[in-house]
């Protein structure tokens, strides 16, 4: 499965934006989705992950509130919403995928994408 994450951006504190990851497969045959992030000189973080049928969510508590994950199968397509951004959101944003059920937010994915710069301004 090739992942291509797109929607990032500069933005003032207090922003949004919306990152979207187009997929190669049909998303209705990928079991979770997800968001990494890693800012620089940190490690790469998760930010929230989303099941098949979309029924079922996780989030990073610094995100829980802000952030929401959707994905339209019909489109193979997965989205982050990214509301009431802060400058600690800033990071580079990667899209991942896993070839089985999600089961929390410690799973670990299969795949990932390029990553997409988000930088928040103060």
């Amino acid at each position: 499965v090739q992942l291509q994450a797109s929607g990032g951006g500069l933005v003032q504190a207090g922003g949004s934006l919306r990152l979207s990851c187009a997929a190669s497969a049909r998303t209705s045959n990928i079991y979770a989705m997800g968001w990494f992030r890693q800012a620089p000189g940190k490690e790469r973080e998760f930010v929230a992950a989303i099941s098949r049928s979309g029924r079922r969510t996780y989030y990073a508590d610094s995100v829980k509130v802000r952030f929401t994950i959707s994905r339209d199968n019909d489109k193979n397509t997965a989205y982050l919403q990214m509301n009431s951004l802060k400058p600690e959101d800033t990071a580079v944003y990667f899209c991942v995928s896993k070839d089985a059920p999600l089961t929390s937010r410690r799973d670990r994915f299969d795949y990932s994408g390029q990553g997409t710069q988000v930088t928040v301004s103060s």
